[in-house]
């Protein structure tokens, strides 16, 4: 769904900075290859994602939800030198993908690739994060945030993507649509939750940025 004219998301797109060839070329391989290629972040939302984590000079990243690996490489674009970006997903026969463009990128050495529940791989990791982003299943997003909260660093950002959910947050939801009623929910939650300073950006599917204090 585009929130504002296709023409003028295009214009916006053509007044950012380039796409770099490496992630044209995987936005090509993931459409010609894997289901669901409307997952990916793309230009826009791509370049926003690279320009902050470069604002930030993130030590940790943790991205929930790896898909193909084209928001973890734009994420990657601005880590510390010495940084570390840790990304899960359950998707098996994706991680042969995401490596090979990861070590292409140059940051392969630095992104840390993990298979499984990210419930379950969250609590493991015994460190604390700058930058996260959240772009997994809509319904576990209130729990995602719950237990990254702790492990963050003060003044480090929160992520959280598809939260305006082609527009089906403002519109009358259905008793059995799962996933919108669980964004409207996490929406005003971390709207509400004194930690956090949060802005919700109609750029694509909804981004939504939080500070935490």
């Amino acid at each position: 769904m585009h929130f504002i004219s296709e023409d003028l998301e295009n214009y916006a797109t053509e007044h950012s900075e380039n796409e770099p060839i490496l992630l044209q070329e995987l936005s090509r391989r993931t459409h010609l290859n894997v289901l669901q290629p409307r997952m990916l972040s793309g230009h826009l939302q791509g370049r926003l994602l690279s320009l902050l984590s470069k604002l930030i000079c993130p030590k940790t990243i943790l991205e929930i939800g790896t898909y193909t690996g084209y928001a973890t490489l734009c994420l990657a674009e601005g880590l510390h030198p010495k940084g570390i970006l840790h990304t899960i997903d359950i998707k098996e026969e994706l991680t042969d993908l995401q490596r090979e463009f990861f070590d292409r990128s140059g940051y392969g050495s630095q992104i840390v690739q993990h298979l499984g529940k990210a419930a379950d791989i969250i609590p493991t990791l015994n460190t604390t994060f700058d930058l996260v982003f959240i772009d997994a299943d809509k319904q576990n997003y209130s729990h995602y945030f719950d237990l990254v909260i702790e492990k963050m660093n003060r003044g480090g950002i929160i992520l959280s993507d598809n939260v305006l959910w082609s527009g089906k947050v403002v519109e009358e939801v259905k008793h059995n649509d799962k996933h919108t009623q669980a964004l409207m929910v996490y929406n005003q939650k971390i709207k509400d939750d004194p930690r956090v300073e949060t802005i919700l950006l109609p750029i694509r599917d909804g981004i939504t940025l939080s500070r935490v204090k």
